[in-house]
């Protein structure tokens, strides 16, 4: 048994450090003086970032990578060596909880990347971040003992705002991106930003498998289905840490000079900020619900 313990500690150790490598090649790529021009596919000129990692991507996304980069070294680096320091030290099924949780958001992260930035020097590391968060969010579910954790309840959840909070959620990914698609259709031309890309894989993520998660999640909740919790955790915290990245994503766009329309910040940003804040009060009431 300890030895199956160590061997997961030391892959999550390799997520932590392929995270910092990967996030901080990222980080220091914020340089706006080196873009150009190119024809797209489609036949529309689009404006290339020209700088560092993401010197092919283009000028308006590559500062999106850049924030994204930032808040996963600056905040969850960190939260996920508490988190394993935590684990490693109690054992509890809580602590496993939250590195759980944690590992949701690093596979969020690294599929996006992984899918979504044009290829790179750091594929390799994409790559092995994307299989690595994917066998440890595994390996981590399986390690927590769910008859364990369902004796562990202590006070009762929130069901009433948990319930309204998951299907908001749920409902505001597809109004998030849904019109997007929608008027691409009906034009019969490309997303309006899909620039240089093929697909967009936010709304791949977003509606294929974050949403209808949320009321995969709801339903066990309301059967009473410890694992529910366990979903519970992981949602809770992608949608708290998306809270903190999104802007950090915007504020990276606006150094970079590109204009943002007042309706689409409230829109895409606004919203999600006040789903983390939410999603924060819930997470604290989650935890504080498991006795140990």
């Amino acid at each position: 048994m300890k030895k199956q313990l160590a061997k997961f500690e030391i892959l999550i150790i390799v997520i932590i450090l392929l995270l910092i490598i990967i996030a901080t090649v990222g980080f220091i790529s914020f340089h706006t003086d080196n873009s150009y021009f190119v024809k797209n596919q489609y036949g529309d000129d689009v404006r290339i970032f020209g700088a560092g990692i993401y010197s092919h991507d283009s000028y308006f996304r590559a500062p999106i990578f850049i924030g994204s980069d930032a808040t996963m070294l600056f905040l969850t680096v960190p939260l996920l060596v508490i988190a394993l320091v935590v684990e490693i030290k109690n054992r509890t099924e809580k602590a496993k909880l939250f590195l759980n949780a944690l590992l949701g958001m690093v596979l969020y992260y690294s599929a996006s990347i992984a899918f979504g930035v044009t290829y790179n020097s750091l594929l390799l590391a994409y790559i092995a971040l994307f299989g690595t968060s994917l066998f440890a969010l595994i390996i981590s579910m399986k390690k927590i003992d769910i008859d364990v954790l369902r004796r562990l309840h202590g006070k009762p959840l929130p069901m009433k705002g948990i319930t309204v909070f998951l299907v908001v959620t749920g409902l505001a990914l597809f109004i998030a991106w849904v019109p997007d698609i929608i008027a691409s259709l009906i034009s019969a031309k490309p997303l309006a930003l899909i620039e240089v890309y093929t697909t967009e894989v936010t709304y791949v993520i977003d509606m294929g498998i974050i949403s209808p998660l949320m009321f995969i999640c709801l339903n066990l909740l309301k059967k009473e289905d410890e694992f529910g919790r366990v979903l519970l955790s992981m949602l809770l915290m992608i949608c708290l840490i998306m809270g903190v990245m999104l802007p950090v994503q915007t504020v990276y766009q606006m150094l970079a000079g590109i204009e943002l329309p007042i309706q689409a910040i409230v829109s895409k940003v606004g919203i999600f900020v006040l789903l983390a804040a939410f999603a924060a009060y819930f997470n604290i009431r989650l935890f504080k619900s498991i006795e140990a």
